[in-house]
């Protein structure tokens, strides 16, 4: 699998996450497809698209396809449009609604 290289709005994202202590890794491949961003310990991916991931409807299901099998593996996937990376305070509220999901999943985390 080639590696790809990761957009400024998924880098932003990812250093946003890590300055509040959440371990996300950019371009992480599971072996069958690379997502934006993992977050392995909160079995999170999240997935920053180009428009055409909600216009095309070709891509809307291979997007399906790509979350039903990450389901499979037991990782839930989000799916953020890059345009609202414009806005500054949605952006942030986004990052910190991030932050309080993984926190959440992981104190329900089983042992």
């Amino acid at each position: 699998m080639t590696q790809r290289t990761p957009t400024e709005q998924s880098r932003r994202l990812h250093d946003a996450l890590r300055k509040h202590g959440v371990n996300a890794e950019l371009e992480h491949s599971d072996g069958h497809k690379t997502v934006d961003l993992c977050i392995k310990d909160a079995r999170f991916y999240i997935e920053v698209d180009g428009l055409h991931h909600l216009t095309h409807a070709d891509q809307i299901i291979r997007d399906l396809q790509r979350d039903h099998y990450s389901d499979d593996e037991g990782f839930s996937t989000l799916h953020i449009p890059n345009a609202i990376f414009k806005n500054e305070q949605i952006f942030e509220s986004i990052v910190e609604a991030i932050v309080t999901a993984v926190k959440k999943r992981l104190a329900t985390k089983q042992p």
